[in-house]
C-alpha cells in the first residue's frame, strides 16, 4: 500500500491534486486506514498513472470522469471506453504532428538567421 504522499511523488503530483481527483470521483476504489488516511494499492497507483496520462495528453477532467464512471459500470461499457481511447489517440497523434511541424520551423530558424 502507498500513502498519498508516496503516490504524489511517484506521479509528480501534489497530494492536494490527488485529494481533488478523489473528491471528483476519479479515484473510485481508494481505501482508507483506520485513521482515515487514503491508502493506494498497486492497482490504484496504475489508475492514477492512467489519469495523469490522459490529462497530460489533453483530455479534460470532465471526459476523464466520464471514462471513470463507465469503468465503474463494468465490462458492458468496454466497447464505449475503447472508442473513447481510440478517439483520444487520434487527438494525441494530431497534437504530435502539430508539434513536429512547429519543431521543424524552430530547427529551420536555428540553422538560418533568426527572424
Amino acid at each position: 500500500m502507498y500513502t498519498i504522499n508516496e503516490v504524489a511523488g511517484i506521479c509528480d503530483l501534489s497530494a492536494h491534486t490527488l485529494r481533488f481527483y478523489d473528491k471528483e470521483g476519479l479515484l473510485p476504489n481508494i481505501s482508507r486506514s483506520k485513521s482515515g488516511n487514503r491508502q493506494f494499492s498497486e492497482t490504484d497507483l496504475e489508475f492514477v498513472k492512467m489519469i495523469c496520462c490522459l490529462k497530460n495528453t489533453g483530455m479534460p477532467i470532465k471526459e476523464i470522469k466520464h471514462y471513470v464512471n463507465l469503468y465503474r459500470e463494468g465490462e458492458e461499457t468496454f466497447d464505449t471506453r475503447k472508442e473513447m481511447m481510440k478517439a483520444h489517440r487520434k487527438e494525441v497523434i494530431r497534437q504530435i504532428d502539430d508539434l513536429k511541424k512547429s519543431l521543424n520551423i524552430i530547427d529551420l530558424k536555428i540553422t538560418k538567421s533568426l527572424i
